[in-house]
């Protein structure tokens, strides 16, 4: 038994006078117009008042659950001094809750959840953070439930939790956030109407802002209704290009959709963040030229002849992503070093660098990693297309949302249009910057799905998505950016929620994640529905300091991960070994994960940590980070460094193809990495065809896998192989 600690009486009766006087000016203040006045408007009586209250402990008989809901601001629960702790309100029936109002003893968590539940069994988040400030807290919220729980996990004393009073408010108070809408002023639409010339200079002019604008904050998308354009669309930085048609062939573009890398000096892997998807290409010259690196999707697109990934020059190019479509004449890499086609059809392909995979791939060259570097997987094992907005029969914008494959081979339009189910955008609540955390989750809490267009969303709460099959789509690279500490994203274990199309960048505060996918512990089946989060890109620092432990923790089974780049700044503002922390940049926790195109570089320790069971990778690309300042910076209790691609000893079955991992320790080239990754030799753990890359000869990779495979060192940048693992 722990001594009751003494409270003072004149800091509780401050804190209960405070706690009254907030109270009553939350309460009183007038609504905001507008959008935000929808979520904010909320019931002005507490719910929970004198409601049946239970907690996981007291710290004595003096200090119940049901102290903190009896009106009384001189009372209070407190916990036993440990974590978690947790007190909960049952209200009676199920509400809409909108807001709740924490006033904390000087005992407060620093750390805590609000949840919600219908039978006090399966709890769904409402509100999360990492750094709780104390005092009185007022949370808007959105959320359904009978019961209402405060679950803290970390504490700023070393005695328990402390609460004078929990309030919580129920009812939208007659306000509605609309669906559908204006996609706002970052999205331009072209019509076949329009002169060529007049579209022409509209793109022209995004592509001079955007040609070289890395870490700007502009963000577009150029949409093409149906029918043919006569331009050549040169694609910058944070812009996307796409078809409304239905399916590729109803939008196409007599000319090019180009990525080249003149800004850069023929340089092309820093051409990050652009998109093309949904239209069909007839090249003038009969090529195409998309010289991308990182987070630069080509899906759903039909070019109407060759496909050269390379930069005018053949300067270097440094990864890349195909899905869905077809190339009738050939993809030529030249320079590009390393490439993921899946599900597609291609005339042929010329080459390859280091490590060129294919899974599903119609006209694929056939296996030979590593000479040449070819891994080809005949069929892809479960996908679903990433959705996409366009323009139905009636010419009303709806989001159309493919259906789930398994086995899959070939684009999903080849036999016709893409089977799948269509929602209208009157279902979805389109965001625009400037819209709080706040406001988001009421509109996902009355059951909209949300339309992120482009620009910066700066976040003081989690966006909380509880609804099974909700779709979140970003067009034009929205950019949410957490400042509270807190998670920038959260998803309940749910089935079918569909994320796309988005960036999260850290904010300044450290967040313990910036996307969770799925509560810790979740462990619901979802084969037969799975989440899937498609070019979802991921940033810690380089448009600013940024801090994140980790970027990505997917704990839902059966999950589908499909072009994820999550990256640690290498340069850019806000950049350092102290500086732009990260410790991880993907931990799955979820068992039968599946993902294809995993790009993860530079974080400070593992930089993929996979713990569940039957995971499968289909192409990962790492760089180990650049900059620790020496040997036991990076990692004080092993010589041997954090391998790129950790499998947790416990698991029993994993398996791997087209991996690859390199090495640039330029601020002291004389750290050893042990191996590029790190699994358990088990029968069910097998990996084929892995790389190891020491670029320049900075640092040395001193085997490929655990203790196999060659070394990768030199200033030659040879890779060092390995076939198959065991």
């Amino acid at each position: 038994m722990h001594p009751v600690p003494p409270r003072e009486p004149s800091r509780r009766a401050w804190a209960a006078a405070v706690f009254t006087l907030l109270l009553a000016v939350a309460l009183a203040v007038p609504a905001p117009a507008g959008r935000a006045a929808a979520a904010a408007a909320c019931g002005s009586s507490d719910a929970a008042l004198n409601r049946p209250a239970t907690a996981s402990s007291t710290e004595n008989a003096s200090f119940p659950a049901s102290a903190a809901v009896d009106g009384d601001p001189a009372t209070r629960w407190s916990s036993a001094f440990g974590d978690p702790q947790w007190i909960q309100v049952d209200l009676g029936t199920v509400q809409e809750v909108c807001q709740i109002v924490l006033a904390w003893e000087s005992a407060y968590a620093t750390a805590f959840q609000i949840e919600v539940s219908d039978n006090a069994t399966g709890w769904t988040s409402i509100f999360s953070t990492a750094n709780g400030t104390g005092g009185t807290q007022t949370v808007n919220v959105a959320g359904k439930g009978r019961y209402v729980r405060v679950y803290g996990t970390a504490r700023a004393t070393q005695w328990g939790y402390s609460l004078f009073g929990l309030a919580v408010h129920t009812g939208s108070g007659g306000g509605t956030l609309p669906g559908g809408g204006d996609l706002g002023p970052n999205v331009l639409v072209f019509d076949p109407s329009m002169s060529a010339s007049d579209v022409q200079s509209r793109i022209d002019a995004v592509f001079r802002e955007q040609e070289s604008n890395q870490f700007g904050t502009a963000r577009y998308a150029l949409l093409f209704k149906p029918g043919g354009y006569n331009v050549n669309a040169r694609i910058g930085f944070y812009t996307s290009i796409a078809g409304l048609g239905r399916d590729p062939d109803d939008v196409t573009v007599n000319g090019g959709v180009t990525v080249d890398a003149g800004w850069f000096g023929g340089n092309a892997t820093q051409n990050f963040w652009r998109s093309a998807e949904n239209l069909s290409i007839t090249p003038s010259g009969g090529s195409d030229r998309w010289a991308v690196a990182q987070a630069a999707p080509f899906r759903r697109i039909h070019v109407r002849g060759d496909l050269n990934l390379a930069p005018t020059g053949y300067g270097w190019a440094s990864g890349g992503y195909i899905a869905d479509s077809k190339v009738d004449g050939q993809v030529q890499p030249y320079s590009q070093q390393q490439w993921l086609t899946r599900d597609s059809r291609i005339g042929g392909n010329l080459n390859g660098v280091w490590n060129m995979v294919f899974s599903g791939v119609e006209g694929a060259p056939a296996q030979s990693f590593p000479n040449p570097p070819y891994t080809t997987l005949n069929t892809s094992p479960v996908t679903r297309e990433k959705p996409y907005l366009y323009v139905d029969a009636s010419g009303a914008y709806s989001v159309f949302v493919p259906a789930l494959r398994r086995d899959s081979r070939g684009t999903t339009w080849a036999g016709g249009s893409t089977p799948g189910s269509s929602i209208p955008l009157s279902r979805f609540y389109v965001a625009r910057p400037g819209d709080s955390a706040a406001t988001i989750n009421a509109a996902l809490g009355q059951g909209l799905n949300l339309l992120l267009t482009p620009g910066v969303y700066h976040l003081g709460q989690t966006i909380n998505v509880t609804r099974p099959d909700t779709v979140v789509l970003g067009i034009g690279y929205p950019t949410l950016v957490p400042d509270s500490g807190a998670a920038a994203m959260s998803v309940a274990d749910v089935d079918g929620v569909k994320l796309a199309g988005m960036l999260f960048d850290a904010g300044t505060a450290e967040s313990p994640v910036l996307l969770r996918l799925g509560p810790d512990g979740a462990g619901a089946d979802h084969s037969g529905d799975p989440a899937s989060v498609q070019d979802v890109f991921f940033r810690i620092g380089g448009a600013g300091p940024g801090k994140a432990a980790t970027s990505l923790v997917v704990n839902s089974d059966d999950a589908l991960l499909d072009h994820i780049w999550a990256w640690r700044a290498d340069h850019g503002s806000g950049v350092g070994w102290t500086v732009n922390t990260a410790a991880n940049g993907v931990v799955v926790n979820g068992d039968d994960v599946t993902a294809y195109g995993l790009f993860v570089e530079h974080y400070q320790k593992y930089q993929l940590v996979w713990n569940g069971e039957r995971g499968r990778t289909v192409f990962f690309q790492n760089e180990m980070p650049y900059d620790p300042p020496n040997q036991s910076a990076w990692r004080s209790d092993s010589p041997g460094g954090y391998a790129a691609y950790k499998v947790a000893d416990s698991v029993t079955a994993h398996e791997g193809w087209g991996l690859g991992s390199y090495c640039y320790f330029n601020v002291d080239p004389s750290i050893v990495a042990a191996r590029g990754f790190e699994v358990p030799d088990r029968p069910g753990v097998r990996f084929h065809d892995l790389l190891t890359v020491s670029l320049g000869g900075n640092g040395v990779i001193r085997h490929v896998v655990n203790d196999t495979g060659p070394e990768a060192s030199g200033a030659g940048t040879v890779p060092a192989n390995v076939v198959a693992y065991p």
